[in-house]
């Protein structure tokens, strides 16, 4: 069984037991979290499609813990007019293992 669902914008598929990086959550690490937009769930009796939610399903996932991906650096460059601008970004995620897909 499995599913796909939206978590801040990014949709990603996911089955019991997976752990996933969605964009950071404003919840603490060991919290359960309820994930509401189930946009596709397969299982045995076939393939559910919502339009755009599917009703009566519902994945729950632990909080694991919250980190930073690596550094991404972000130039600028102006040839033959001495502007150099260097900035570096680390986007800030949340780590969360499904535990059960209800469906």
């Amino acid at each position: 069984m499995f599913s796909v669902v939206e978590q801040g914008g990014v949709q990603f598929k996911i089955a019991e037991g997976d752990t996933i990086s969605v964009p950071l959550m404003d919840i603490e690490p060991g919290n359960e979290v309820d994930l509401e937009k189930v946009l596709l769930v397969s299982d045995d009796g076939g393939v559910r499609i919502g339009t755009p939610i599917v009703d009566g399903v519902s994945v729950k996932a632990n909080v694991v813990k919250h980190f930073k991906d690596d550094k991404v650096l972000v130039i600028k460059r102006k040839r033959r007019k001495d502007y150099r601008r260097k900035n570096g970004h680390r986007q800030q995620y949340t780590e969360l293992k499904i535990t059960s897909i209800s469906a």
